[in-house]
């Protein structure tokens, strides 16, 4: 790690907890908590993963212009594959079984458990709903 970013990261600190704390008394003990961070080296630790954050960013970029299906197509497959699950789940499963026993015939349906896929959909569509609010904003 590079300790001038480090610096960089404590100055940046700075200059927001004077911005977001109008308060003196408020203001200080957020630069206090700041400069702690900055001696156990909490400071250090969250610009690595801010650099690491970056560089997935960077790995994502180029996975997805990739030419090959295998390569760039693997988070739309996982992205339909949990919608797929979230259509039978939620709409297709509750559907047929009403209309099973609305025919007279009912029948019990696998259940699925949604919890661990759940996750991954709505990290999936928290991401793209920030992608909407930056297109709607104009950056690109």
């Amino acid at each position: 790690m590079n300790p001038l970013l480090i610096g960089g990261v404590f100055d940046m600190g700075m200059k927001l907890v004077e911005r977001f704390f109008p308060d003196p008394r408020a203001a200080n003990e957020a630069k206090l908590e700041l400069l702690r961070m900055q001696q156990t080296g909490e400071l250090a630790q969250l610009a690595a993963n801010t650099d690491l954050a970056k560089g997935q960013l960077e790995v994502n970029k180029v996975e997805a212009a990739h030419d090959s299906i295998y390569v760039s197509g693997w988070r739309p497959a996982v992205g339909w594959t949990c919608a797929a699950a979230f259509a039978y789940k939620f709409v297709l499963a509750p559907a047929g079984a009403f209309a099973m026993a609305a025919a007279g015939h009912p029948i019990d349906l696998p259940v699925l458990d949604f919890t661990e896929m759940s996750t991954i959909l709505l990290g999936m569509l928290g991401l793209s709903g920030m992608r909407t609010v930056e297109k709607i904003k104009g950056v690109s």
